[in-house]
């Protein structure tokens, strides 16, 4: 065996052997019609079936491969299965998934022009795209960041960095104003910029509204530099009032930003594009393509209606980025809380451009449809009730007289079985569960016959 210090980078038959392997891997596994859903495996079950994994001569990619496919791979579960309806599912087309090793083998840097201006100019390509159906001017624009968290905090930053030249710090602090059902990335933004949250009731709806934010405008005055609008909870797929908070804009100074990283992705169905009204109004907003728009993880779209107050507020500065920040061209380090970046937006770009607009519409329409089919089944069947009619893709529903241990064993054996990914949630201090449909494969008889196991 060559020992030599390049032998990990030299094309040598050792290393053309362990490419074709992962290659061959990776094509039963993306093609596959029937993986498993698997489960997670103790800790102490791992270390006797898989052992010391890393030692100082290696154990060769043969055996490394083999011990991901038959022990690592199915201690992880499939989140691209049809029946994975926990949390926010994933589900990548093919085409974006084969991209994905495209994108690992080309080497590219997705950080500046400079030095991948193509993969720039594909992703900027999605990303004008995107604003355009959420109704944003031909101006907007911004980068694709790791995740919902990442962008929510990167536009934040640019909200108060915005407010700050506008009219300096406040007397107090800094203050961020949404709904109590925001995601919990927002108070997470929160205390990494050490800044306060205003969590407003909703109200019954669930539906944060312009006049419940209204008195906190009125209350915390020019300390409010942001309010976030929710376009589509995580929990219920609740759509906040954009429309009605945008308004108060004409009274109140602030920064709006729509946090629509799971739904956002339903305006591009006519069944939930009326549901975003106002979005257009956003001087931010982000949507994760590794949820409702089929990329593979990980990849959240942060979209700046004005992309100069993410570049003010982002830009690093070091004598060696000179080269970079000194040019008028759009390197997208320059817009969120990151410098070294991977081209994540490329593979949605090459399944978007393949595939065409039309039939993301058709998959996120089916999704809409499927909710509202089982949303009604549930209210059909005696003994189930819904806690809220579903205005996208997540059906929340309850069993009479199940306590928490219920749906705990009830969701335990289901994944024991190797059924379905059903997670019990709760609101308002009673347990439930819900149904997130995301996948296009997901059929509606596999809902049925998870609810007749609920019997």
């Amino acid at each position: 065996m060559n020992n030599t210090p390049d032998r990990m980078h030299a094309v040598t038959p050792e290393t053309r052997g362990l490419v074709d392997l992962v290659l061959d891997y990776s094509r039963r596994r993306i093609l596959s019609t029937d993986t498993p859903l698997d489960k997670p495996l103790p800790e102490f079950e791992l270390r006797r079936l898989a052992g010391q994994t890393v030692s100082e001569e290696g154990m060769g990619g043969e055996r490394a491969l083999a011990l991901f496919e038959h022990v690592l791979a199915p201690a992880c579960i499939t989140t691209d299965h049809p029946q994975y309806l926990s949390f926010i599912p994933t589900a990548p087309t093919k085409a974006a998934t084969a991209f994905d090793l495209v994108v690992s083998a080309s080497a590219v840097y997705g950080g500046s022009w400079l030095e991948g201006s193509g993969a720039v100019y594909a992703e900027n390509q999605v990303l004008a795209w995107l604003a355009s159906e959420f109704g944003l001017p031909k101006t907007a624009g911004g980068v694709f960041v790791q995740g919902g968290t990442l962008g929510n905090l990167s536009a934040l930053v640019a909200a108060r960095e915005t407010a700050r030249a506008d009219r300096g710090n406040p007397a107090g602090r800094w203050v961020i104003v949404c709904s109590a059902e925001a995601h919990s990335s927002v108070a997470s933004a929160a205390r990494v910029m050490d800044v306060d949250v205003v969590a407003v009731q909703p109200g019954e709806s669930g539906v944060l509204t312009g006049d419940v934010v209204r008195p906190a405008l009125e209350e915390y005055g020019p300390a409010v530099f942001a309010v976030v609008a929710t376009g589509g909870s995580t929990n219920f797929g609740i759509v906040d009032d954009i429309a009605s908070i945008a308004e108060l804009k004409t009274e109140h100074s602030f920064w709006l930003h729509v946090d629509g990283a799971y739904g956002l992705a339903g305006m591009l169905s006519p069944l939930g594009r009326p549901l975003f009204a106002g979005v257009e109004e956003a001087d931010s907003v982000i949507v994760d393509p590794h949820k409702w728009l089929f990329a593979p993880f990980d990849a959240c779209a942060l979209i700046y209606r004005d992309p100069e107050t993410g570049r003010r507020a982002h830009t690093q500065h070091a004598e060696y980025l000179d080269t970079l920040t000194e040019t008028a061209e759009w390197s997208p380090s320059d817009y969120a809380a990151h410098l070294t970046r991977r081209a994540r937006g490329l593979p949605f770009w090459f399944s978007l451009a393949s595939h065409g607009a039309k039939a993301y519409r058709e998959a996120v329409t089916a999704s809409l449809e499927l909710a509202q089919r089982i949303a009604a089944e549930i209210e059909r069947r005696d003994g189930l009730r819904l806690v809220r009619r579903p205005q996208l893709s997540v059906v929340v529903f309850e069993k009479d007289g199940w306590t928490k241990e219920d749906y705990a064993r009830w969701s335990a054996r289901l994944l024991d079985e190797q059924r379905a990914f059903v997670t019990p949630s709760s609101h308002n201090g009673r347990p439930n569960t819900r149904f997130a449909i995301l996948n296009p494969l997901t059929r509606f008889e596999d809902l049925v016959a998870i609810l007749d196991s609920m019997e």
